[in-house]
């Protein structure tokens, strides 16, 4: 045994001498071994990455939670902003604000969320102070949180309170309108004005003399309250009726909300006009009428709406991207469609919910993948493993937002109007 055991040994010994002469002898193999096993190793990652899942579970989501200004990252399975808020305990009041609103859906990474508290705002109409707790960023908001009646016509402002006139903080002046009692054609209604003069309030409420048309008082006088002001036609047969107008939607880019997240901002309200028509009659019945005159009685309250802007992905999402050839600045587009439509979950049948389950079999009929193509045979188009390959579905989707939508924009816009693609 020790003579074989030694035979063993000055075997080992010659050839690890003979191994070490031959690289001495050929110094460039060891770079190239070191380059032919990096090539394999990048090699590796680029084939896991392309057609193996590496996404966070569909059910579950990175939120950034701003409270105070104050950032926390939080790992959630919170299916909304409301469950979301209400898991956390944050003890918020009534008048709290928590953007975008509660019934929002949770369904994509770095999700933003802001909670604004409630502060002591001073709101002063015609000289009477009344002090009310909000957290509203509209001055018209803030006046009819505190209980104040504000016509469409009256203007709301945010001003910093001063000392002399004991106001600690922010206030909101109401400048109210002013009433008028006008008589439209023989139509008598009640309206509110912030015009200096009769000339002025034609002009506020689109109010065109034509034909003949006469105004009392004379346009240079003065507006002062309950005025009444007449417009009058004479020898022709009008009528005049009251409709609504719709109000109308502002919507403001805001980025403390992750893109395409909305909050309202101003609650709206429809206005009314006086709308008159000039009527043909024959026999004493009507067989005809001609639209003269649309005027202003009470303006609509637009609807103000905030939509995020910030594109804030996470990377594995942005390698997928990558991988499949989408453009970086199309990146937040993509995110906010598939993120609605599948959770980032490439085996997803329509209709499914919750952890983004294995492979089960592609259905026959119905969405399918990251896009939800339907039926999901369509994205073998785009290569043999559209079942499982989230980078083979980006490429397909990529071909079907530009070919339908003519950019990834513009499917994430149609998105928006209609909450599909």
């Amino acid at each position: 045994m020790k003579f074989i055991s030694k035979i063993f040994a000055h075997s080992y010994h010659r050839a690890s001498h003979h191994s070490r002469r031959h690289v001495r002898q050929r110094p460039y193999i060891v770079p190239i071994l070191g380059l032919v096993l990096g090539g394999l190793i990048v090699a590796a990652i680029f084939f896991t990455r392309g057609s193996s899942l590496q996404l966070r579970p569909s059910d579950s989501h990175v939120v950034f939670l701003y409270d105070n200004g104050k950032r926390q990252t939080l790992d959630t399975k919170a299916a909304s902003v409301g469950e979301l808020v209400d898991n956390l305990n944050l003890h918020l009041i009534e008048q709290d604000v928590v953007e975008p609103s509660r019934d929002t859906p949770i369904v994509e990474d770095n999700f933003r969320v802001n909670v604004y508290h409630a502060r002591p705002v001073t709101v002063i109409d015609n000289g009477v102070k009344t002090v009310t707790l909000t957290a509203q960023k509209s001055a018209r908001m803030v006046a009819t949180q505190a209980g104040l009646k504000i016509n469409a016509e009256d203007l709301t402002t945010f001003a910093q309170g001063q000392l002399k006139d004991n106001i600690i903080g922010e206030k909101v002046v109401i400048t109210r309108g002013i009433p008028v009692a006008m008589n439209l054609y023989g139509a008598q209604f009640s309206t509110y004005t912030q015009a200096k003069t009769v000339s002025g309030l034609l002009v506020e409420k689109r109010i065109k003399l034509e034909n003949g048309e006469t105004v009392t008082p004379e346009v240079n006088t003065p507006i002062k309250p309950n005025i009444q002001v007449f417009v009058l036609r004479k020898g022709t047969t009008v009528i005049t009726s009251q409709e609504t107008v719709p109000a109308p939607t502002q919507t403001i880019g805001d980025p403390t909300l992750s893109l395409g997240a909305t909050a309202v901002r101003q609650v709206g309200s429809p206005g009314k006009k006086a709308v008159t028509y000039l009527v043909t009659t024959k026999d004493g019945a009507e067989v005809g009428r001609v639209l003269i005159q649309e005027a202003l009685v009470e303006n609509p309250v637009p609807q103000i709406i905030a939509r995020g802007t910030t594109i804030d992905v996470s990377g594995d999402k942005s390698s997928l991207m990558a991988a499949a050839g989408i453009k970086s600045s199309d990146y937040g587009y993509v995110n906010y469609v598939i993120s609605h439509e599948s959770g980032w979950c490439p085996t997803k049948a329509q209709g499914e919910y919750g952890t983004c389950r294995a492979f089960h079999g592609t259905p026959s009929s119905g969405g399918y993948g990251l896009g939800q193509a339907t039926p999901g045979s369509k994205m073998a188009s785009a290569g043999a493993d559209w079942a499982t390959n989230p980078v083979t579905q980006l490429k397909w989707c990529t071909g079907y937002a530009v070919g339908r939508y003519g950019s990834w924009a513009g499917a994430y816009n149609h998105w928006l109007s209609h909450h599909n693609w």
